[in-house]
């Protein structure tokens, strides 16, 4: 492997060693303010020799020849600038851009994301960062090194099912917005990343808001907000073709592809993307393919811009996890499938049990300048989700799915083997606006956004060992899940002093949710819910002096239950709605090679739900209302840069995460032998515990070394500590600490033949810990002994994965 690498490196550098060469660089920053200006295009007219400016604004040129060059900078907002230069010697040439007096893309995000001086805390992500990690792991991974977050995978690769959890949050309550628009699915108000394959490929920027965040669309902010923006225009043609491979027969393939700008007002820009894994977990296989296409119209007063996101994604079942007995003498043992006769005789997996679903989103963005102070956007959106599980299901009874008993000669068989598939098909639709309004004291932000899920749940038998095929020919359950938000919210941020200002934020969402028909147990699931939510949030931010910044704010959210917390519901089981008063308190320090942060926050929740332990038919976590508990802690980051050639960010968070007062219900499966002297639960009064998956320790840790210009090696360490996977506070239910360290190398070049060449290795789990990072468990009692079933996620021990991009 060594040898084919240094043999391809020397076929790239050979024909440029023989010439007189000279390097042209410098720096592009913005005329107004000096900032740096990173993504800016750099091009020498009359050749296909081109650059992008770093995150500094820097940017180089190698191996010139003497001669005179025009040299072109464009940047998306600024006016293109061009200068002659002539090389007969290393020379440095900058660049100062003003800004033109037109829209820019970023107006379509602008409400939702918070800006520099909002008292809210956040962490920003820039393409950059993203790109060099960038090797196939879902996105979730690439967010694994932000503050406070953990992040899971159920095939143990991240790739496939993923999940993330920020302050212990799952997905289920972080709002997900892409370009402003909603992604969290309606009913499950869950995310899943696994339909939107290779989305990390056309990412310009996230916006991580921890606590309750500022007012967004879509799923409730309870507990964090994820805010994705796509790729904005480029000005100048473009083709890239990005290449991976690697453990568990890995492989990614991307093609993305731009027109630039068409007689300065449009522009066309597109990506394809191939994913494939056979998986660390048996037979925890991926199969992903997405597509992407935006077209845009960009003038001095108006912006419109079409974009289309396709998934489609097939994946074997990893959700049930693997049992706790099997982690140390079979690890990756995945029961999912199984194949058993009538005797109980373990016969083999069955092959195609497997989840599919196809997801596209179609959005259409419009934007207007009235003024310079005072612009208008609107977003239509409209996304279509269609897919089914299917399942081997051995010697269940034919009642269970409404068939009939069948009759063999004189024996009578009540029970047979069969495949099933779980039907979801929905669609998702609605409209947002946003006014915004900038002057010198004042940024308001007013928006409103309505929006309707209609969704449709049934199942149909496809094979049956005893059946009549009329039995089975049909869906054996059917239901519907209509819901219906509209919410509207007004955001201000007021420049009270050169160095205070005062935020608000006040929302109001109602929503209307009804589910008809019955579910997979034949039950009856019909109900209807009405809810009416106020959030307000207020907020002071203080500037000590330019680098020095103080912020504080209260935010209240609220959010509904999801649907399967109404299906899972006990009998007579009040499920109430939960709400959270959030408190923010932070230090920023901005200098030149140092940055600083510190975070104290407190979220006090009231009937939060919380995990029990068990899971449903889906591998989804089943909850249940606690009337008080919290969650309070602090956040650290630093980031230092030392002589260009060190860049090194450090976060931690020290958390307790508290049930102020838990009673632990445990089954009892003797109940039915004698309802009147058995009880249908046991109850245990624990007092105050730990939320499940909340460790108390979270930290993180990014050294990138360049050793020369376009060669790094980054060393990045996460450390979680131990999670209680239900809410007893048991060392027995709970996942070990673990500390696991990746180390990647990152080289690009700019050879003539092509604008950039860039390899990347990613060395993964170098130490090769044994770890998980997620499970459930569920206990009973049965005949007076305590019991459970488990399943445990072991993610993948040492594992690598080799790409290159090919940016012409």
């Amino acid at each position: 492997m060594k040898r084919q690498l240094y043999f391809l490196l020397l076929i790239v550098f050979l024909p440029m060693l023989g010439s007189a060469q000279f390097i042209l660089e410098g720096k592009i920053s913005n005329q107004a303010n000096g900032e740096a200006l990173p993504g800016a295009n750099i091009v020498l007219k009359g050749s296909n020799i081109a650059a992008v400016s770093e995150t500094d604004g820097s940017y180089i040129f190698k191996r010139l020849k003497k001669g005179s060059y025009i040299v072109k900078v464009t940047f998306i907002g600024f006016k293109m600038i061009e200068k002659e230069v002539n090389i007969n010697s290393n020379s440095k040439l900058n660049f100062k851009l003003e800004e033109e007096a037109f829209l820019t893309e970023e107006v379509i995000i602008t409400a939702t994301r918070a800006q520099k001086n909002t008292p809210l805390t956040y962490t920003d992500i820039d393409d950059e960062q993203i790109n060099r990690e960038n090797t196939g792991k879902d996105l979730t991974y690439l967010l694994a090194s932000s503050p406070s977050t953990v992040v899971t995978s159920d095939g143990g690769t991240g790739m496939g099912y993923t999940g993330i959890r920020i302050r212990g949050t799952d997905l289920t309550r972080i709002n997900v917005t892409l370009n402003g628009v909603p992604v969290n699915d309606p009913e499950s108000q869950n995310v899943f990343f696994v339909d939107l394959p290779d989305l990390a490929s056309s990412v310009d920027k996230i916006q991580i808001q921890r606590g309750v965040g500022t007012s967004s669309n879509g799923a409730a902010s309870f507990g964090a907000s994820i805010n994705i923006k796509t790729d904005k225009f480029r000005p100048d043609v473009y083709t890239e073709l990005s290449s991976a491979a690697g453990s568990f027969n890995t492989f990614k393939n991307t093609l993305r592809f731009g027109s630039g700008l068409i007689k300065g007002k449009f522009a066309i820009d597109g990506r394809l993307s191939l994913l494939s894994t056979d998986g660390y977990v048996d037979r925890a296989s991926a199969n992903l393919r997405s597509m992407q296409f935006a077209a845009s119209y960009l003038g001095k007063k108006d912006i419109v811009k079409f974009f289309y996101l396709h998934g489609t994604e097939k994946t074997y079942q990893a959700w049930y996890g693997i049992p706790k007995d099997s982690l140390e003498t079979n690890r990756t043992y995945n029961p999912a499938g199984e194949i058993y006769d009538t005797e109980g005789n373990f016969l083999g997996f069955y092959d195609n049990q497997t989840d599919n679903y196809n997801q596209t989103y179609y959005q259409l963005h419009y934007a207007h300048e009235f003024n310079p102070k005072l612009n208008l956007v609107t977003a239509l959106f409209y996304t279509k989700g269609k897919g089914y599980y299917e399942n081997y299901k051995n010697n269940k009874k034919l009642s269970n799915y409404g068939m009939n008993d069948t009759i063999i000669g004189s024996d009578t068989l009540s029970r047979t083997s069969l495949i099933e598939q779980k039907w979801l098909d929905n669609d998702f639709y609605g409209i947002n606006l946003f006014l915004n309004y900038n002057a010198d004291r004042l940024n308001l932000n007013i928006g409103a956004g309505f929006n309707k899920y209609e969704g449709e749940h049934f199942g149909k038998i496809i094979w049956a060992q005893i059946a009549r095929l009329g039995d089975y020919d049909r869906n054996w359950y059917f239901n519907t899940g209509n819901k219906t938000e509209f919410n509207i919210f007004a955001k201000a941020n007021f420049v009270l002093t050169e160095h205070l200002n005062l935020y608000a934020d006040l929302q109001f969402r109602t929503i209307n949710y009804k589910i008809d028909g019955t579910d997979d147990d034949l039950r009856n699931v019909s109900q209807q819910h009405q809810y009416n939510f106020f959030n307000p949030k207020a907020g002071i931010f203080y500037e000590v002096n330019k680098n020095n910044n103080l912020y504080f704010s209260v935010g209240v959210a609220h959010r509904e239950p999801n649907r399967s917390v109404f299906l899972d519901a006990d009998p007579g089981q009040e499920i109430k709605p939960e709400r959270l008063i959030d408190y923010e308190l932070g230090y920023r320090k901005r200098a030149t090679h140092f940055s600083f942060e510190a975070n104290l926050f407190y979220m006090d929740y009231k009937d939060q739900l919380v995990l029990t332990g068990k899971i449903n038919n889906v591998g989804a976590p089943i909850l249940t209302n606690v009337p008080d508990s919290y969650r309070a802690g602090i956040e650290l980051s630093t980031a230092f840069n030392f002589l260009k050639i060190i860049d090194w960010s450090l976060n931690a968070t020290y958390s307790q995460n508290k049930i102020k007062d838990f009673t632990e219900h445990v089954d009892n499966w003797n109940y039915w032998d004698d309802p009147d002297n058995q009880p249908y639960q046991y109850e245990n009064e624990l007092g105050e515990t730990d939320i499940s998956f909340s460790p108390d320790w979270v930290a993180g840790s990014n050294l990138r070394i360049t050793a020369f210009k376009g060669f790094s090696v980054s060393l990045v360490s996460n450390y979680v500590g131990r999670q209680f996977i239900d809410n007893t506070s048991s060392l027995e239910r709970s996942l070990d600490p673990y500390l696991v360290n990746n180390l990647q190398f990152f080289y690009g070049i700019s050879p003539k033949w092509i604008r950039k060449l860039e390899f990347i290795v990613s060395l993964n789990n170098i130490f090769n810990e044994k770890y998980e990072t997620n499970a459930w468990v569920y206990r009973y009692v049965w005949e007076g002994l305590e019991s459970e079933m488990n399943g445990y996620f072991p993610q993948a021990g040492f594992h690598f994965t080799a790409g290159i991009n090919l940016k012409f």
